[in-house]
């Protein structure tokens, strides 16, 4: 690999009691994704009011540096959560109420617009006593959120979530869910492909519910750990242009056509067809949200026959006209963002 071509700082700032899965199965994420792919690599560093935190497993996290004075800008923060109840001896509740409040603090001076917070599980109850969450939709886990909408009256508490985006506040859900906001937040910075090869060395599914921010096209269907279905996957992710079809597939991954086609019905939840077709109109998507291409330029960088064909293909998974990401649509903050933008922000325009 050759060197990184973008840096993003991550400060990790550790609470009380910090719970060690909210800590260590997003890191996982990150030091996973730095190591697949060489285009952005992640700046490390763990912040704490104290010298050492006594995780949720009674293990001792030492190495930690102070609170910093200032936090550069473009920095990602993440806020683990804490346990009511860690293995251990008896805690010194105290120091550790004493300790929240520092950070909590900390949180009000040191978080800038250019900043981006991510809180995983109760992480976001000392984002919300710092006041970071007003105005904004939230989650956190399903047996806190009454407590948080307490904390945070003013902000928009979603129940029945596994993450929520809003803008540059990131909230999860408990424990396991950090790990799905990390691999949706590697998606958008290194690709969707880094992301499936994280998930797949993790060996965990790429989940969303009904109203979790939708999965990028490019990863629909990739919930699953077959090998074989995987690598046809990839080949069609990497060109999906070129004119696939079972045999050539199977040829190239070592499965029998008829095989090849069972394996996509049971594991993808698809054809292979429709995988092809699926591949191209998230292409297509992509230029023309990015682009000024004609939809005929469009059409043939995609794949299709023609924009005739490709409309016909895109009107199976879209509801609206693909010339519809070009149009603008307000963002309840101000911002004029493109409909792809709005749909990941907001929740809009599922694909069917």
């Amino acid at each position: 690999m050759t060197g990184p071509g973008r840096r993003i700082p991550v400060l990790v700032v550790l609470p009380p009691r910090a719970l060690l899965l909210d800590l260590a199965g997003p890191m996982e994420v990150l030091r996973i994704a730095g190591a697949v792919q060489d285009r952005i690599a992640f700046d490390l560093r763990y912040a704490a009011p104290q010298g050492s935190t006594r995780s949720s497993i009674g293990l001792d996290l030492g190495g930690a540096g102070p609170l910093p004075s200032d936090i550069a800008p473009g920095t990602v923060v993440l806020l683990p959560g804490a346990t009511e109840h860690p293995l251990g001896p008896e805690r010194d509740q105290a120091a550790e109420a004493a300790a929240e409040a520092q950070i909590v603090a900390w949180l009000r001076t040191a978080i800038r617009p250019g900043h981006t917070v991510v809180t995983v599980c109760e992480g976001a109850l000392l984002a919300a006593r710092a006041g970071l969450l007003d105005g904004y939709a939230c989650t956190t886990h399903h047996g806190s959120c009454a407590r948080l909408a307490a904390v945070a009256p003013r902000a928009n508490v979603l129940e029945n979530r596994l993450f929520v985006q809003d803008h540059d506040r990131f909230s999860s859900a408990g424990v396991t869910a950090g790990i799905d906001l990390m691999l949706h937040l590697v998606a958008e910075w290194a690709g969707p492909a880094t992301a499936v090869a994280v998930a797949r060395t993790l060996v965990v599914y790429m989940r969303r519910g009904p109203d979790d921010p939708q999965l990028s096209p490019w990863l629909e269907g990739r919930s699953h750990l077959h090998p074989v279905v995987h690598r046809a996957q990839d080949a069609i992710a990497a060109d999906p242009v070129r004119d696939w079809s079972p045999a050539m597939l199977g040829t190239l991954v070592g499965a029998s056509p008829r095989n090849l086609a069972r394996l996509f019905r049971l594991h993808a939840g698809m054809t292979v067809t429709e995988a092809v077709n699926r591949a191209r109109i998230a292409r297509a998507g992509d230029l023309i949200a990015q682009t000024d291409l004609g939809l005929e330029q469009v059409a043939e960088r995609a794949g299709f026959a023609s924009a005739r064909h490709m409309r016909r293909v895109w009107a199976q998974f879209h509801a609206t006209a693909p010339s519809m990401l070009r149009a603008k649509v307000p963002d309840p903050k101000g911002r004029a963002l493109s409909r792809v933008q709005g749909g990941a922000l907001m929740g809009s325009g599922k694909a069917r």
